[in-house]
């Protein structure tokens, strides 16, 4: 529905987003080794297979082969969110990462945002498993931490303006608690709805947990709901004027 391209965010703590940029890099590394240099057959399917979720595993209806068990099981609660299926996948994943996870970043500080990124990943999991208890089908895919994150920006950030793409082609400037809420409300109303192909439980779950660690993750000093608009012409001003000072 809308993809995130730009925002006028600045970041006011930290120097630089190397987590959210880590997390990218190895998502993309990921895919290019297993997807773009060819190797998308037996190879790809078992490694999905080992490293992404399967409720049924997990909940005991189901036992992987042997030969496919390569980490713990419960590692799989964040192995699978960083495996993509095709390249659409893995751009709207990262878009979202990279529009809206430096300013999580920024208001968290770079350990807690990992952990952050970590856990509502594993939160996503754990609702697929709710919903689909004894689906033996392989989750894979950042969008559960993904709406962690997005989660966290409507908390944080929700006046600040962004540029988005409606539909895939159509360009809007949009204030962020307009684009997260209806983004959020949609991902709950196709959840409700059974959406197939795509597990809106785990964006869900990964948005409930996005919510709830904000209010106890954020650093000292960084409100909720920041009152402060920013557009690409405020941030170009207040630039203006700390060189002045």
């Amino acid at each position: 529905m809308f993809v995130p391209i730009y925002d006028a965010n600045r970041l006011r703590r930290i120097r630089f987003q190397y987590v959210t940029v880590g997390l990218i890099a190895v998502n993309v590394v990921i895919y290019l080794v297993f997807t773009a240099t060819g190797e998308t057959g037996a190879l790809l399917s078992a490694f999905e297979i080992t490293y992404g979720f399967i409720p049924a595993v997990v909940n005991g209806y189901a036992d992987l082969p042997p030969h496919y068990v390569a980490v713990p099981e419960a590692l799989n609660f964040v192995t699978y969110a960083f495996l993509h299926l095709n390249f659409w996948h893995l751009l709207g994943n990262m878009l979202f990462l990279w529009v809206f996870g430096d300013n999580v970043e920024d208001a968290f500080g770079h350990l807690r945002f990992l952990l952050f990124y970590l856990a509502c990943a594993a939160a996503g999991a754990f609702a697929h498993s709710l919903a689909m208890p004894e689906s033996e089908a392989t989750l894979v895919g950042a969008s559960g931490a993904v709406s962690g994150v997005a989660a966290a920006y409507l908390m944080l950030h929700p006046r600040v303006w962004v540029w988005v793409l409606a539909f895939g082609r159509i360009p809007l400037y949009l204030p962020a608690w307009l684009l997260l809420a209806i983004w959020i409300g949609w991902q709950f109303a196709l959840f409700i709805a059974g959406g197939e192909d795509v597990s809106y439980a785990a964006h869900a779950g990964g948005i409930l947990a996005g919510a709830a660690l904000t209010l106890v993750l954020r650093q000292k000093g960084v409100p909720l709901f920041d009152s402060r608009i920013e557009t690409p012409r405020s941030v170009e001003l207040e630039r203006k004027d700390e060189r002045g000072a």
